[in-house]
């Protein structure tokens, strides 16, 4: 039987200038793409206007999460994917 996986992900913008709207609609269709499904996402405030996008989402553990954490790299302004949180959920 496959178990399910909750991740949260932190999203580092390359500035402050960068719409995190589009940046969380980016990663939604990458989740959804990957079998993931989106369970929430938050802005994290960070320092001096530098915000953070906070991804959480579930997966089967029978998928490759290393793959998810580079296909996020490559949403465009992403400057860094930081792995926060990982549970078995089921």
């Amino acid at each position: 039987m496959v178990g399910i996986n909750g991740v949260k992900y932190k999203l580092m913008p390359e500035s402050t200038e960068v719409d995190l709207k589009e940046m969380e609609n980016a990663a939604k269709k990458i989740v959804e793409e990957f079998g993931g499904t989106n369970k929430e996402y938050s802005i994290e405030n960070i320092a001096f206007g530098l915000r953070a996008l906070i991804v959480f989402f579930f997966y089967h553990d029978d998928k490759n999460i290393d793959v998810m954490e580079e296909r996020l790299s490559k949403i465009p302004n992403v400057a860094s994917v930081q792995l926060i949180d990982m549970r078995k959920i089921a």
